[in-house]
């Protein structure tokens, strides 16, 4: 069973037991966390895709860490005139494990359509 949620502005494919790294949560390591923005649920060749959410679905995940991707380097440079400037950056994450996928139960794409 999988589901698609929504975090941190971005939409993830997780299944129970999987390990994501998502823009940083404000949660201590080890809670649990619950979230309900879940756009489908799915097993196999049956969906469900909500309009714009599945309603009563929800992914229970624990923290596991927080931390720093690695550095992204910024070059900017105007040719011929003498001008070079080097920056960095360091997206924060907090890396989650997948739990258990609850809620409303997948229908058959094919019974639905």
């Amino acid at each position: 069973m999988y589901a698609v949620i929504k975090t941190g502005g971005k939409q993830y494919r997780v299944a129970a037991g999987e390990k994501i790294k998502v823009e940083q949560i404000a949660a201590d390591v080890g809670q649990e966390i619950v979230f309900d923005q879940v756009l489908a649920v799915g097993n196999g060749a049956d969906i469900k895709i909500g309009t714009p959410l599945v309603s009563g679905a929800t992914v229970s995940v624990t923290v596991l860490a927080h931390g720093k991707h690695d550095k992204v380097g910024i070059f900017k440079m105007r040719r011929r005139k003498h001008y070079q400037k080097r920056q960095g950056h360091r997206q924060q994450f907090t890396e989650l494990l997948i739990g258990a996928i609850l809620g409303a139960a997948a229908t058959s794409a094919a019974a639905a359509g």
